[in-house]
């Protein structure tokens, strides 16, 4: 297959870019690849590498300080992970469990993975069912994550919804 910008060379990458919320597949060579600031494989950074040089805290420090102390158990060192966006060990993610806290945190504005919630397209649904249904897997869910504050507030929810109903 052919370059799709150049069309000269055979294309070598597969880039998808997301635009207005509409996704595009782009075949590329390595060189219009590199044109576009896509990272090839062995040429460079990985790319969770370069995501993580631009990601500063407040006043330009790192969330990986380079000096930040090694794992305990592997020996894998801040600066390790901040090159390769690999850790060495199940232990890391205990030993550098703030650090991570914060840059998911930066990178997903947020820190845990609450996922996507299911609501029906059936047109007969009721919507308070709809609505009581959704209201008891976020209090799964807070539960679940232990989420004790917002597990209160869902089931005050739910108690005034099953009263109206």
């Amino acid at each position: 297959m052919d370059c799709e910008n150049c069309g000269e060379r055979d294309a070598e990458i597969t880039l998808t870019e997301i635009e207005n919320n509409e996704m595009r597949t782009v075949h590329l060579c390595s060189t219009c690849a590199a044109l576009k600031g896509v990272s090839v494989e062995g040429s460079g950074a990985p790319p969770i590498a370069d995501l993580l040089a631009h990601l500063g805290g407040s006043g330009g420090e790192q969330v990986f300080a380079a000096d930040a102390e090694a794992c305990d158990y592997c020996g894998t060192e801040a600066r390790e992970f901040r090159k390769t966006g690999r850790l060495g060990c199940p232990q890391c993610y205990a030993q550098f469990a703030d650090q991570l806290r914060a840059l998911l945190g930066r990178v997903h504005n947020a820190s845990q993975h609450i996922g996507k919630v299911y609501v029906s397209s059936a047109v007969d649904a009721d919507d308070s069912q709809a609505r009581l249904s959704t209201l008891k897997r976020r209090l799964d869910r807070a539960v679940e994550i232990e989420d004790f504050e917002s597990a209160a507030d869902l089931r005050d929810q739910i108690h005034i919804l099953t009263e109206v109903v």
